[in-house]
């Protein structure tokens, strides 16, 4: 008996992550191998004869994950593959796919709904709080909007859950000196969003995937909202820009954006992206 209790306080959850080949997914699976958890990673039909993704998938088999084939067009294989684990996490993108995101991710809490035994549910977030973004303006409000509406689904199921915020992805913003739509940073001039003394949180992907695998097991954050918050790292754009001209030593041009053209930037990106991944 005292070896079977031992056992069990050992046994780690068995963990599938959604989207596993995407920006953020392809973390949480590393995490997740690196803290030895026994790692599943949704196979969906739809990537067909994507190279970069069947080869990424055949990188985390030989790491020790496990594939498992689901589609969203498929209710019967979502259930399946969620009935042979403890803890599902959604690392889907949907940020310039509005209705299509909120689609999938519903999806994938009515088959956890009908499985049923899942221990953990860490929904698709991993930014800002939408729970604290009621103010926010569109554009961007929508996907804070839409968050709350996979909230909702995911109480009123009473699936337990997890969610995450991190804010800002440091490649994404940090990289191009906080200016939508760029990830390289200018040796010659920068665009300050109003006087840019606004402060954000800027984390590092692959503590965030760190930081969402510890938080599988810990009582501490179940139903709850993880946020991750390093001191060190909540800096003003001014503060981003002080940095890089330190680093290259040479002060920049600056200029100033006020909000309805910055508002207006955002849309123009969001499109442009749109059309590429179309």
């Amino acid at each position: 008996m005292e070896i079977e209790i031992e056992r069990s306080v050992k046994e780690k959850s068995k963990v599938l992550v959604v989207g596993g080949t995407g920006y953020l997914g392809r973390r949480l699976v590393g995490a997740s191998l690196a803290a030895g958890y026994p790692t599943f990673v949704l196979l969906r039909p739809e990537i067909g004869v994507d190279i970069d993704k069947v080869q990424l998938l055949l990188s985390f088999k030989q790491q020790g994950a496990r594939l498992v084939e689901g589609s969203f067009s498929d209710h019967r294989s979502l259930v399946a593959a969620v009935r042979q684990v403890d803890v599902v996490i959604c690392a889907i993108s949907g940020v310039h796919i509005r209705s299509h995101h909120i689609l999938l991710q519903l999806k994938l809490v009515h088959a956890i709904k009908e499985a049923g035994n899942i221990k953990r549910f860490f929904p698709s977030e991993f930014g800002t709080d939408p729970a604290r973004m009621a103010h926010a303006l569109a554009p961007g409000r929508v996907t804070f909007d839409d968050k709350m509406v996979v909230r909702k689904a995911i109480e009123e199921a009473n699936i337990p859950f997890t969610y995450v915020s991190a804010n800002c992805f440091m490649g994404y913003f940090v990289g191009g000196l906080c200016q939508p739509g760029k990830i390289i940073p200018s040796r010659e001039s920068v665009s300050l969003l109003g006087d840019g003394n606004v402060k954000a949180v800027y984390v590092d992907e692959d503590d965030i995937a760190t930081y969402t695998i510890k938080a599988i097991d810990d009582q501490r954050t179940l139903n709850k909202t993880l946020y991750i918050r390093p001191l060190e790292n909540i800096l003003s754009q001014r503060e981003v820009v002080k940095a890089w001209e330190e680093l290259i030593g040479k002060k920049l041009e600056k200029t100033n954006i006020l909000e309805e053209d910055f508002i207006n930037l955002i849309e123009d990106v969001r499109l442009a992206t749109y059309e590429k991944i179309k």
